[in-house]
């Protein structure tokens, strides 16, 4: 079943808010004019082919033709796009698998990284520019402060299991026990040398 028109809009809107309003992003755009790039997607039963021309991009549920090239990925993996420096990694990794021409993804990642993703853009249309940047000063703050939090549990979880649970060594223990195992392994090979001598004589 090919996804539903609303998605698909929903989809085109963004990207076209974001990749097709600065000319500082022409020469990216250029680069993906006239192809059609598939995101099979493991969480959805059809796939997504977006299609870009000069002036927009067209996602559409349902495309009979041949893609330029295929993605198949989860949606998860779709955000680390972004940082294109990762895209080696995701496929090496399995967690992107590319069919057909790599260079189409490659120059989709590239605009995706130079564009600027602002919420307040989006919300601007139905809410006025004044609310649409409070609400999206919020979202910011409110990602931000997500992060912040995720950051100081890691570290109270971490500080937990090396100082409190000692469930984990602390790094000082780990640098002891890598030497004293080194040692170990230098005696032991001593000891081999002198028992193959013993056994030459």
């Amino acid at each position: 079943m090919p996804l539903k028109p609303l998605v698909t809009a929903g989809i085109e809107r963004v990207l076209n808010t974001f990749f097709y309003r600065e000319r500082a992003l022409k020469p990216a755009r250029q680069r993906l004019q006239g192809k059609v790039l598939r995101i099979t997607l493991k969480e959805f039963s059809s796939p997504l082919a977006i299609a870009f021309s000069e002036r927009q991009a067209d996602v559409l549920g349902e495309w009979e033709g041949e893609a330029d090239c295929t993605v198949i990925t989860q949606l998860r993996v779709l955000p680390k796009l972004r940082d294109r420096q990762q895209l080696t990694a995701l496929i090496r990794t399995g967690e992107l698998e590319v069919q057909g021409d790599i260079q189409v993804v490659q120059n989709f990642a590239a605009l995706m990284d130079l564009a600027e993703f602002d919420i307040a853009e989006l919300l601007a249309p139905w809410t006025g520019d004044v609310a649409a940047e409070g609400l999206g000063k919020a979202f910011r703050g409110g990602a931000s402060l997500l992060r912040r939090n995720v950051t100081r549990q890691t570290r109270y979880v971490a500080e937990a299991l090396t100082e409190e649970w000692r469930v984990a060594p602390g790094a000082l223990e780990v640098a002891w026990f890598a030497e004293e195992a080194a040692a170990v392994e230098r005696a032991a090979d001593a000891l081999t040398q002198r028992l193959d001598k013993l056994e030459g004589k």
